[in-house]
């Protein structure tokens, strides 16, 4: 006889959560939705936030900032490639190849729609703890 019980609880629990309160951060999309996969990811964010504090790096000084290891960084720079999230130049300097990273527009949106829609989930639950 309990198992009614608990199917009412467990339908209660996949209730959609409380919006959060007025005056949070708008977003598109609500705040328990999940954030941009291309982004929402350590090494990928971190290539777009350092992107953002400068007009370019090369791919030593984004491995040297982000402690990764080549393979990881070429990996995860080309799915931003893909996306359209930052821009790639390959040229010679003394006659080594030389690999530099820009920001695309397109990324510092997306950059911005991220750490918008992370400070919204941030404000949803505080206010939830606060109830």
């Amino acid at each position: 006889m309990a198992r009614p019980a608990l199917q009412r609880r467990n339908a209660a629990s996949k209730a959609a959560p409380r919006p959060a309160r007025a005056g949070a951060a708008s977003l598109a999309r609500p705040v328990w939705s999940e954030p941009d996969a291309a982004l929402h990811h350590r090494i990928r964010l971190g290539v777009v936030s350092a992107l953002a504090g400068t007009s370019s790096l090369s791919f030593n000084e984004l491995k040297a900032v982000l402690e990764t290891t080549d393979g990881n960084l070429s990996v995860h720079a080309r799915k931003l490639e893909e996306a359209g999230y930052i821009l790639c130049s390959k040229r010679f300097d003394a006659r080594r190849p030389r690999t530099e990273y820009r920001l695309a527009a397109s990324g510092r949106r997306a950059l911005q729609r991220y750490l918008d829609h992370m400070e919204a989930l941030i404000a949803a639950a505080r206010h939830t703890l606060q109830d």
